[in-house]
């Protein structure tokens, strides 16, 4: 993997642990998660006029992935009304790579070396034992199965896009008609059911909603970019390294009880992002 490459999903790792922070920090769960996909998919709106497009034979995926990012969004913000993020993040991210790295060899075609294989199970393993050492809370059995479900998805969504995105042409004008297109089945469910909070929700959060969005817009471009120019199953287990910033921002910011006992597991998942790095 080249430099500009790893440190470009690098970015993205922590772009990707500081929205779901916003989500978890914020007061309603459900709306907090709309409220964040929604502003991308605004942001991502004034900016598709300026983008060359996708070809035709990646909007089959295009759709395909929306449908699987609602149900992603939908289960983010149940999953953190449920159990502290520094327990259900890592399960959530922690399960996808060797899912992805799996289903890659046979569904992309791709050929992972020996030392790929090691960089992504060092950093699942180190990502689950992080997860191990986090205390739980109530409901966060309910936690766990709910953030186990959604690392499927989170599969899902990375080989739908990590084969769409090649097709494309146009890797950020794909990611960015995915936010566009999320957002619009998420913002008709708020004006429905949560109209009379909703305005006055978002003013009171509007600073959170600019950087959530931004955050999660530009990681997964900056992804999708990186999964046209690397093997799609170290992309994803590099970018699971979110999990390191996770867990400072969960312990500093959102004041969750993070131990001592998980600077082991922090270890292990820097020494997967180094053997990445040279793969």
């Amino acid at each position: 993997m080249s430099l500009t490459v790893f440190a470009v999903v690098l970015l993205a790792a922590f772009l990707h642990a500081a929205w779901n922070a916003v989500v978890k920090g914020g007061g309603d769960k459900l709306l907090s998660t709309v409220m964040v996909a929604v502003t991308a998919g605004l942001m991502a709106a004034l900016a598709l006029p300026a983008l060359p497009q996708p070809a035709a034979a990646s909007w089959p995926f295009i759709a395909a992935s929306v449908g699987v990012h609602v149900v992603y969004f939908a289960l983010v913000a149940r999953i953190y009304r449920s159990a502290d993020m520094s327990l259900t993040y890592p399960l959530m991210r922690g399960c996808a790579p060797l899912l992805v790295a799996l289903a890659s060899v046979g569904w992309l075609g791709e050929h992972l070396s020996a030392l790929a294989w090691s960089g992504i199970a060092v950093i699942s393993l180190g990502i689950l034992a992080m997860a191990g050492g986090a205390r739980g809370g109530p409901g966060s059995r309910e936690g766990v199965w709910l953030a186990l479900l959604n690392a499927l998805v989170v599969a899902a969504y990375t080989l739908i896009d990590g084969t769409g995105v090649r097709r494309s042409g146009a890797p950020v004008a794909y990611a960015f008609w995915i936010f566009v297109l999320t957002a619009v089945p998420l913002a008709a469910w708020a004006l429905a059911t949560r109209r009379p909070q909703l305005a006055g929700y978002v003013r009171r959060n509007l600073v959170f909603a600019l950087v959530g969005g931004g955050g999660t817009l530009a990681s997964y471009g900056l992804s999708l970019w990186a999964m046209t120019r690397a093997p799609v199953a170290p992309v994803a287990a590099l970018r699971e390294s979110s999990i390191l910033f996770g867990a400072l921002i969960s312990a500093l910011l959102l004041n969750e009880r993070v131990g001592a006992a998980r600077l082991g597991a922090a270890c292990l998942i820097a020494a997967g992002v180094a053997t990445l790095r040279f793969a």
